[in-house]
């Protein structure tokens, strides 16, 4: 439930119910929600920070044979955040959190042996860790819809909405609108596109993506044919999965002479969807795709004369379509150039190029962005370290020893109810709602407090 509450999140708000979920699970002892409360912990989503408890979490999930534990771990100690720096440690967190299948641990040990960090440099071994991550998505890749090809990827761009902002702003937004309902077809098929992906701020929408797609495919656009014809290809809930009307659609685009009508038909034939299967049908589609430059259709030939489907294996004509592709940023198209250079198929075989290829193919997929994000420095609180900077704003002016007391005060509670809560999920969660919510006036909670109690006192005294 908190994973899916996680995934479909749009706002702090939902995501946060999420943690209350899991902080529950967990609580019952479940381990995938007791690893996302210690990443919680360390990083302080949604809550306060304890990187000492994230730590005995983590410690404890890695006696139950946890992969994620152990990489976790493995990182923390090749930084000697909350525990010793020790890379000899952090090298034996990260093997066996990849003997685990963890991919970030693969990624981790694939970048070491390729760098020489820590261990004796060997391009082979760093290979070897690169390719398991890279098959890993690429199966993903393969497996979606049954068709090798990215879900949606875009003819024009869309960014000319807004180009200078990553959100379209709402006022902007309405006036594209109101150009789509006067017929502006390339507005109505860019509004389609931005609406199909959920773009600039744009929730994911695929009921107005074809409603804008129908309004653009109605006044003659290619683009929109081919759209509309995806949408029903692949199915989704405001197009249901049709392969009849996903062809009658690939074929209007396709007789317009558009790449994506042209290539939607060949993947038709090729997969038999909703027609016999047919190679040579496949093949010429293709082929008509790939010479008005559409990425997707170049790496369909590479992949037919690669694998010998309906033709005759050509590893020469497998490498010049995957590199063609490539150009464009196929992903499919890099890892299969990655293969090449790896097994030395078609090419002389170079494992530098092959690891290059398979760090691009994973940088396009966003494999390595977490990896990246670990180098920058954390904002991880230290109890001790705030001890001992109070104590020095005390001596150096008596005027800080009355505020001084009050922050010593309520760092003292914080750490003993942290001590208190460490095992209870559920009851820590709460504390973290109630520490975000007083977090920032404290200080005139606590005075108003003692106010109140000096009032109470003197009324007792005096009344």
């Amino acid at each position: 439930m908190g994973l899916k509450i996680l995934q479909q999140s749009k706002s702090q708000k939902q995501k946060a119910e999420a943690y209350v979920f899991f902080a529950k699970a967990a609580d019952m002892g479940n381990l995938k929600a007791m690893e996302k409360m210690a990443d919680a912990l360390l990083f302080g989503n949604f809550g306060m920070q304890n990187i000492t408890a994230a730590i005995q979490l983590y410690e404890s999930l890695a006696k139950e044979g946890s992969y994620t534990a152990q990489n976790a771990l493995g990182f923390l100690s090749s930084y000697g955040i909350g525990m010793e720096y020790n890379q000899a440690k952090a090298l034996i967190y990260y093997t066996f959190g990849s003997a685990g299948g963890n991919m970030m641990s693969q990624m981790i040990l694939g970048y070491r042996y390729l760098s020489g960090i820590n261990v004796l440099q060997n391009c082979e071994v760093a290979l070897n860790h690169y390719k398991k991550v890279a098959d890993y998505i690429a199966d993903k890749l393969e497996k979606s819809e049954g068709i090798p090809v990215e879900k949606v990827r875009l003819t024009e761009r869309p960014e000319n909405l807004s180009s200078n902002s990553e959100i379209l702003d709402w006022d902007i937004y309405q006036y594209y609108k109101f150009l789509a309902e006067r017929g502006d077809v390339q507005i109505q098929v860019s509004l389609g596109q931005l609406h199909l992906i959920g773009r600039k701020g744009l929730d994911q929408d695929y009921y107005k993506a074809l409603y804008y797609f129908l309004k653009a495919a109605k006044a003659g656009s290619a683009n929109a044919m081919a759209f509309i014809g995806k949408m029903y290809l692949e199915g989704n809930a405001a197009a249901p999965q049709n392969n009849a009307t996903a062809f009658k659609y690939f074929s209007m685009a396709a007789n317009k002479g558009n790449a994506i009508g042209l290539h939607g038909l060949g993947l038709l034939y090729f997969y038999g969807k909703g027609v016999p299967v047919n190679y040579a049908e496949a093949l010429k589609y293709f082929q008509k795709a790939a010479e008005k430059g559409w990425p997707n259709a170049q790496f369909q030939l590479g992949f037919m004369y690669y694998s010998g489907s309906g033709v005759w294996k050509d590893y020469k004509l497998a490498f010049k379509y995957f590199y063609l592709a490539s150009q464009s940023g196929q992903p499919l198209a890099i890892y299969y150039l990655a293969e090449m250079y790896a097994t030395g198929t078609g090419v002389l075989r170079s494992c530098r190029t092959a690891v290059e290829k398979r760090l691009k193919f994973l940088k396009r997929r966003r494999c390595i962005q977490w990896h990246f994000s670990y180098g920058i420095e954390l904002p991880f609180k230290d109890i001790h370290l705030a001890r001992r900077l109070y104590d020095m704003a005390a001596q150096t002016s008596p005027d800080a020893h009355i505020p001084v007391f009050f922050a010593l005060m309520k760092l003292e509670t914080v750490h003993l109810l942290r001590d208190i809560l460490f095992f209870n999920f559920t009851m820590r969660w709460k504390w973290m709602k109630l520490d975000n919510t007083l977090g920032p006036y404290w200080d005139l909670f606590v005075i108003g407090l003692i106010i109140v109690v000096l009032i109470f006192l003197l009324r007792n005294r005096y009344g």
